[in-house]
């Protein structure tokens, strides 16, 4: 029998895979999940052309393209470089951030409404930027005190449901509680404050991607490029979470490691995003889905889920921006009213 060549696919690899080897390396890849990243970054391309072309000064494709580059005219470049593109990066950056903080949390929590919005992380991160923000005497900037504020959540969450290791409704409805509870505090600070505290500190309880902090999308940019590789040599351990245990330790998986290291960086993640956007957590929630869909189900899809997110939140400002222009609606209320009917959908619906 011939041997194959080292780089050409091997003829004895899976049904619905891709298997490479080069000497005492192999990479196997399944053919649906590599598919839908692709067809999700073509369509995210798409999107993101969009938005530097549309709003309240309409503009060629060719012209936003020059204008991101500092070519064409000034007021060209001005709209495209000072006011849209910043906008595309912190929504491309927040809705991946927090749709792989979403896969992450569903996987180790076993649930797909274990998201970091649901559970409480969003509102705990939430209130503690906030309370830098209206100045509660906390001078912390708001990317420590949103980590702050998801690290205390995410303890009391976890802590009121039995441990790290837990799954089921019980978990959620710990999470709930937590996240009403940070949702309070906000409130109360917001009460207590001048009128003019309270307005800059509206964009945070909502989620906008208007005018965010420079400094603070930094700080995200570098999550996501140290989270979303570890998230990928995680995902090993992370398909294995699915079943049990035993069958996990079984299959040779620290699981208590790469659990303890999957919830760290859904925190990171997230506390990252709502320091830029504030809580848009419904992102977490729909971003994974069209993943899982498009991947058909196949492995837990980490790369696919960003992505998603990514898509998601670029056109949910897209459609805040333009739908009822000069109105703007911000990137959160978007995203409720598309996120809200879905959620419901999957409480209801009988399970399979």
């Amino acid at each position: 029998m011939s041997r194959p060549s080292p780089l050409d696919p091997l003829r004895s690899a899976p049904t619905g895979t891709l298997w490479w080897r080069h000497g005492k390396l192999s990479l196997l890849l399944l053919r649906a999940p590599l598919l839908a990243a692709g067809i999700l970054l073509l369509a995210l391309l798409i999107a993101s052309v969009a938005s530097l072309m549309l709003g309240s000064a309409g503009l060629g494709p060719w012209d936003a393209f020059k204008a991101a580059f500092g070519h064409g005219e000034f007021a060209t470049v001005f709209v495209v470089q000072e006011l849209r593109l910043p906008r595309l990066l912190a929504g491309i950056a927040t809705g991946a951030a927090f749709s792989l903080a979403g896969c992450l949390m569903q996987t180790l929590a076993g649930n797909r409404l274990a998201t970091p919005g649901i559970i409480g992380i969003d509102n705990g991160a939430t209130a503690f930027a906030v309370a830098s923000v209206v100045g509660m005497g906390i001078s912390l900037a708001p990317p420590v005190m949103a980590l702050s504020g998801a690290v205390i959540a995410t303890a009391l969450a976890f802590g009121l449901s039995g441990g790290i290791g837990t799954r089921g409704y019980r978990f959620l409805v710990a999470g709930i509680g937590v996240g009403a509870l940070f949702g309070a505090g906000t409130q109360l600070m917001l009460a207590r404050v001048s009128i003019d505290a309270a307005n800059s500190a509206y964009p945070w309880t909502v989620g906008s991607l208007n005018a965010r902090d420079a400094d603070s999308l930094t700080w995200l940019g570098l999550a996501l490029l140290i989270g979303v590789p570890i998230a990928l040599w995680l995902g090993r351990g992370l398909n294995t979470l699915r079943f049990t245990d035993r069958v996990a330790t079984g299959l040779g998986q620290p699981v208590s490691r790469v659990r303890l290291i999957t919830l760290w960086l859904s925190v990171v993640l997230t506390a990252a995003a709502v320091a830029v956007a504030g809580p848009v957590g419904m992102v977490a929630l729909v971003g994974p889905e069209i993943a899982r869909y498009l991947s058909r189900h196949k492995g837990v899809p980490l790369l696919a889920s960003a992505l998603a997110g990514a898509l998601v939140m670029v056109l949910a400002d897209l459609a805040g921006r333009t739908l009822l222009s000069p109105l703007e609606i911000p990137v959160g209320i978007v995203m409720a009213v598309v996120g809200s009917p879905y959620l419901l959908w999957i409480l209801l619906r009988s399970p399979r």
